[in-house]
Order: C-alpha cells, then structure tokens, then sequence
C-alpha cells in the first residue's frame, strides 16, 4: 500500500479562488485570472463580484463623531422643549434610562433655515449650513444599544456584540481598490471604545482591514509622519528589494501549496508588495506641503482648535482623489473631542463643533469644486444621539432609539430630510431606519445588492445586514 494517501479535504474550508486553484490542474484558475485582468476591470478587484447595480457612488468618506452628536441640538429641532424645560416629560418612556432623567432639556442652541431647501441647522454648525442644499438628514435613525462600545460596533459592523466584519471591509472585498498602490481602506483619528474592531475583517479575507495611519498635526507634517514606517529600514535598492519580494513570495508559495488555509500568509505576502509599492505613491498622497496657503485655511489649519480634524478631512480628500474606497475619519475620545457630553452640554458640544464644522464644510466644498461629490458619499455622525430630556441640570444621556445621520455627494437627495422623530424627539416615528437600513441603502448606491454581498463562514452565508435590511430608495436622486 502506498504511504502517500489520498486526502479528503474538507472543501467548505477551501477560498473560492483556493479551490478553482486546486480543481481541473488549476485551468479554473487562470480562466478567473483572465476574467479579473485588471486591465479588463480598470480596479483591483475584491471577490471578483462586479458592482450588481447600478453605482451612483465609487467611494465612501465617513466622519465619525464618537461619543454621539445630540440630535434636537444639531438637525432636528423640536420647540417643544422650550415650552416644557425643566417639566417631566408628557409620554411613557422605556423602563431603562441609565442616568438620565425624564425632566425636559431645551435645546440652549438657536436654529435657522438654509438653503433654498430651507433645512434646519442649528447654529453650531454654520459652515455645514453653507451646503444645507446638498445635505440629506436622515432624521429616524436607531439602533440597539444604548452603550458606547455596543452601538458603535453596531454602526459599522451591523451586530451590537459579535464580533463581525465592517461596512469598510465588506466594501474592499465586494468591489476592490481603485488605486494598487495605496492601502483600499484607510482609518484616521483616534480609536473609540469598541477600539480595531469596527475596521478589522473579521472572517473576511485579511486583506480587507482597515489601514490606520497617524493622524496627528504639526505645521511641517509630511508623509512620514503619517506612516513612519514608510522608508525601507535597510536602505536596499528597488532591484534589490524586488528581488527580495519575489524570493519571498516563492518561499510563501511552497508554504502554502500543501496546506488548504492559506489566507492569513497570502495577506501578508500582499501587504509586503502593498508596502513596497507604497513608498512611490504613498509620499505624494499623503504629503500636504504642496496644498496651497488657501486650501490650508478652508480646512482650518491656521486655527490651533480645528488644525487636527481639518487635517484628516484635507488628507481624506486626497485620498478620495486617488481612489481609496473607504475611508474613515474618527473623532471622539482619543483627541479632546468626544461629543459624549454627559454634563455640560452646551460648553462641549460647542468645542466640539468649533473643532470639526469648518474642517467638514471645507471638505464639502473641496470635494465639488473637484468634481469629486458626484461619486464619493460622505457620511457625518455618531453612534447615537442624545436624550431630549437632562442628566444631571445640564446634560444629556445616550440615545439610541430616535436620532439624526447625515449624507452629503453621491446620488442622494440634497436639501433633504428623511424621516423624523416624534415631537420631542424620543422615538423615531416617521419612516424609521435602523442601522441595518441604512447599510443596505449604502451598499445600494455603491452598486451592491446587500443581500448577495455573502461569505461562507462556519457553515452559513454572512453578510453586512444579516437577515435584516431595505433600501431607503427616497433619498436617491
């Protein structure tokens, strides 16, 4: 009897691409290989799944206000609250309110009409209200957790505790990168409670993580600053480091040949070569001294209080620029602007838009004056709102159950509000959308049918919005 026997391979283990490789001496695979040139596709592709719809945006930028914009003081207004500040609440609320009240909170700020869509802004977002006519302000949005940690997963990641794959990963793995030489997906700011989690792929193949950079401001800020480890530590020449790359995806090679899981080492051989061909373009990307004294100031720059936010919105837009397809711009605990204002609602909030609204407004305007808004989405805020009733004499407790997002650029409705809460502002009434909505509406104006973006994973098909999920077809142009 030969000692060489044959194996029975549990196939459901195998990578699609493992087993098109391993099938029919590999012709599988270099039929796909011709299907995926990225001559015939013009990006890198993900799974190989073309866009199943048609795509009104190619990018998403997402500003993440971390701790929870208060909704009634920001975009969705509510006189009311004037008129019982201070007085208990005239409806039935949920048994658990943490430490909040039911004592009324009126809003401290003032709102006003913008736009000829005449949208509400409340007066700490001025530079925002500017394009009031391109915003869409998702008023009925809620989720599940009441908790930082939880809702914030459940923002990007669509489960409150499990741990799964986020909306940026899901979205490198559909459609891919644009740009071979710049990571597809790109984190910028601070991590929140939920920490990696909300950019880590999860059971996704490992090369869809998010790419976390520094972010961090200083007036004489270059592309080493961002990615320090950016220049090649031993000084080899790119002959020689080529030479290195392909001895070492040939010893790879034989690695993996006898072995059926080999994702984790074909990732970090492709993030050697990313690597590699990052120091040509990466410099250039993510160097700013070449921005004019103009574009420094739009972002606020020249300002000691928004130079830092300012500076990751700028650095967003030249990455949207060269086709990175997610990028996620964080703010929150980390950078001395976390909106979770427990107390002091009105000297917080205040800061905190001081910070970010004109870094946002300028993004805004940058990314239209490059024609750049007609396919890139831009989403700004938190994980949830804020109650309209007080904690403590001057401050507001976590709302997850009627709250405020907004979207801005590709292929949605501007000067626009989608939904609402009810007359204080409690529950969303009007139109609900919860989180697993609102990702659906987002893979849909990215091409994608987010019932058919699925991974086989311990025995069933995962996907972003489980079993959950319907496109808010309204609020598309």
């Amino acid at each position: 009897m030969s000692t060489h026997c044959n194996r029975i391979e549990d196939v459901s283990r195998l990578s699609r691409r493992e087993a098109l490789r391993r099938a029919g001496a590999g012709f599988g695979m270099v039929a796909l290989g011709g299907l995926l040139s990225e001559e015939a596709l013009g990006y890198s592709p993900g799974n190989g799944a073309l866009p199943q719809l048609p795509a009104r945006a190619k990018r998403i930028i997402w500003l993440f206000m971390g701790g929870g914009v208060s909704h009634v003081d920001s975009f969705d207004p509510k006189p009311i609250l004037q008129k019982y500040h201070r007085e208990k609440i005239p409806m039935k609320l949920p048994s658990h309110l943490r430490d909040g009240s039911d004592k009324v909170l009126a809003s401290p700020f003032k709102f006003q009409k913008y736009g000829q869509s005449g949208l509400p802004v409340s007066e700490l977002f001025p530079h925002m209200a500017k394009h009031a006519d391109k915003l869409c302000v998702l008023r009925s949005m809620y989720c599940d957790s009441i908790d930082h940690t939880g809702a914030t997963l459940q923002t990007f990641c669509g489960a409150v505790s499990l741990p799964r794959p986020g909306i940026g990963n899901w979205l490198l793995y559909g459609l891919g990168s644009e740009n071979n030489n710049l990571p597809g997906y790109v984190v910028m700011g601070p991590d929140q409670q939920s920490g990696t989690a909300t950019y880590s792929p999860r059971f996704l193949p490992t090369w869809t993580s998010g790419t976390r950079v520094n972010w961090d401001y200083s007036p004489n800020v270059t592309a080493h600053n961002a990615l320090p480890n950016l220049r090649n530590a031993g000084q080899l020449t790119i002959d020689e480091q080529r030479a290195q790359l392909a001895l070492l995806r040939k010893i790879n090679s034989a690695y993996a040949a006898d072995r059926v899981q080999t994702d984790p080492l074909s990732a970090r051989t492709q993030s050697y070569e990313l690597a590699f061909r990052m120091q040509a373009a990466a410099p250039e990307a993510f160097d700013i001294t070449g921005e004019t004294e103009v574009t420094r100031k739009m972002y606020g720059l020249d300002e000691s209080h928004s130079q830092s936010f300012g500076y990751r919105c700028l650095l967003a837009r030249r990455l949207a620029e060269r086709g990175v397809r997610f990028i996620q711009l964080q703010c929150g605990k980390g950078d001395g602007l976390d909106w979770d204002q427990h107390g002091e609602l009105e000297k917080g909030h205040r800061k905190n838009a001081a910070a970010t609204d004109k870094p946002v407004g300028a993004l805004l305007a940058d990314l239209e004056a490059r024609g750049l808004l007609d396919d890139t989405l831009v989403v700004w805020g938190g994980e949830f709102g804020r109650t309209p009733t007080s904690q403590g004499t001057d401050g507001r407790e976590h709302h997850p159950h009627g709250y405020t997002l907004c979207l801005a650029g590709a292929g949605v409705r501007g000067g626009y509000s989608y939904g609402s809460t009810d007359e204080f502002g409690w529950n969303a009434a009007e139109k609900p959308m919860h989180i697993h909505d609102f990702h659906a509406t987002l893979l849909h104006l990215m091409g994608i049918d987010h019932e058919k973006l699925t991974y086989r994973y311990s025995g069933r098909d995962f996907r972003l919005t489980d079993v959950h999920g319907n496109v808010a077809h309204e609020i598309i142009a």
